[in-house]
């Protein structure tokens, strides 16, 4: 089964998407930001803070999983997304999973989301 959107693999593209809007979930954090028409893509993060290899990939298992079954009709076109995995995700049901991408993707095509975070350094002396 060929997946309805594009894979992100360029850091560019990453660090692009931490602009956008950012949905907060007990197990990820959701990250979308307009891509200029490039269609729906989507990226999948997981840090060693989550946990050794082998729980680092199944989450990422969990998570493209979810992206192939409800980006195609849920997902914002012409959009990137991006799922950053956090440390509530590694044992959550997969249907609480599934439900609260819904609900996150739903809140990002309202707009509901937090403002994406400030780049680059604070101004001020170094602690």
């Amino acid at each position: 089964m060929a997946d309805a959107y594009t894979v992100l693999t360029r850091r560019s593209d990453f660090l692009a998407a931490n602009r956008g809007l950012r949905v907060a979930r007990p197990g990820f954090v959701l990250l979308a930001n307009r891509n200029a028409g490039h269609g729906q893509r989507a990226g999948i993060t997981v840090t060693k803070k989550i946990g050794n290899a082998v729980v680092r990939n199944r989450m990422k298992r969990r998570f493209r999983a979810l992206l192939r079954e409800l980006l195609a009709d849920h997902g914002l076109p012409d959009t990137d997304h991006v799922l950053i995995g956090r440390e509530n995700g590694i044992e959550r049901d997969f249907t609480a999973l599934r439900t609260e991408l819904i609900a996150a993707l739903g809140r990002a095509r309202d707009g509901k989301g937090d403002s994406p975070r400030p780049h680059g350094r604070k101004r001020g002396p170094r602690k």
